[in-house]
């Protein structure tokens, strides 16, 4: 039996068709609504607010620093090369009591990165070195298993 709410710390993500895509940390995923401010003539209590169109965050990946991957080698395309290979991603949150169990999905198209950063390195600290990579993409559907 699923908890309700369902918990945010057993996820997977899958990209294209990389294997090595295991992440501590997966942030951004929103959609916003715009909307444009229209006045009534002769109307000076309130303005109208209509909706134009959706926008996302970039959506921000995190996990210990790989030297060599299938993702690192596809952000160093992008970003060093200018030569971009969208792929779409399944964010996926699992069921904490049978976590092989999907809740639900969140299918991400075209994505791309447009940033890769490492955490600093501090001698002081006995921490891992994270990466973060940021991904625009075009956007997401929820998906619900049957």
């Amino acid at each position: 039996m699923a908890l309700y709410p369902p918990t945010g710390f057993f996820f997977k993500v899958k990209i294209g068709d990389f294997e090595d895509v295991a992440f501590q940390e997966v942030t951004g995923l929103s959609m916003t609504l715009e909307t444009v401010p229209i006045k009534e003539g002769g109307q000076n209590r309130f303005v109208y607010q209509l909706p134009v169109r959706t926008s996302s965050e970039k959506l921000i990946l995190k996990r210990g620093l790989e030297v060599s991957s299938q993702l690192a080698n596809w952000c160093k395309d992008a970003l060093e090369n200018f030569s971009f290979s969208p792929k779409d991603l399944e964010i996926s949150l699992l069921d904490f009591a049978a976590q092989d169990k999907i809740l639900v999905t969140w299918q991400v198209v075209r994505a791309y990165p447009t940033k890769w950063s490492v955490s600093g390195f501090n001698a002081a600290n006995n921490e891992l070195a994270i990466e973060s990579i940021e991904l625009q993409y075009q956007h997401f559907s929820k998906i619900f298993p049957s």
